[in-house]
């Protein structure tokens, strides 16, 4: 099992890796891969990387740290919100590394590919994990007050001097029935 490893000067472009001289070597043969780069957003994005060949791919697995600017749900402030992503994916050869025939990929669509220069395109990969482990809300910080409802002041920063308005809602009966019971 051969290993070792290659700093950022060797990636072609930003989460691109030439895989040829991995395809030319035996099924098992392991690389490991240091990113330390500036991702598409601006951001850092650094981890370590394993990739494994296969006999009809490379599978990437490993651990990237980034983060994106985020609007908070609450306050409507922004700021970083950091993400670590735990990558498992494969990356299907599209030409036989010896002959240089097409090779079909699998069928299914969102397979990722090994283009035809024998280039691993991390991007997207990177891109569907960071969809998916961003937050659908996201909060600056968990205690973060929000917006004033009546003013919109941010409560993070100065208290208001706005009435609690009440909201008639499916609940109101209830809320009658409580205020009526701390009456008696």
């Amino acid at each position: 099992m051969l290993s070792h490893r290659i700093k950022a000067p060797f990636f072609e472009s930003t989460m691109k890796i030439n895989v040829a001289q991995q395809l030319r070597e035996g099924i098992g043969s392991v690389r490991r891969y240091s990113i330390d780069e500036i991702s598409e957003t601006g951001f850092p994005a650094r981890g370590e990387l394993q990739l494994l060949r296969t006999n009809r791919s490379i599978l990437v697995s490993g651990r990237i740290e980034t983060a994106t600017r985020e609007v908070c749900s609450r306050c409507l402030e922004e700021f970083d919100h950091r993400l670590e992503l735990n990558i498992e994916e494969e990356y299907f050869l599209t030409r036989d590394p010896v002959s240089g025939q097409p090779i079909e990929p699998p069928s299914e669509s969102g397979v990722f590919t090994i283009d035809e220069n024998n280039i691993l395109d991390l991007n997207e990969g990177v891109r569907q994990y960071m969809l998916i482990i961003k937050p659908m809300k996201p909060v600056c910080k968990e205690n973060c007050a929000g917006l004033c409802p009546q003013c919109g002041c941010n409560l993070n920063y100065q208290k208001c001097d706005c009435t609690p308005t009440h909201i008639d809602s499916a609940w109101a009966p209830l809320q009658e029935l409580l205020s009526n019971r701390k009456a008696e």
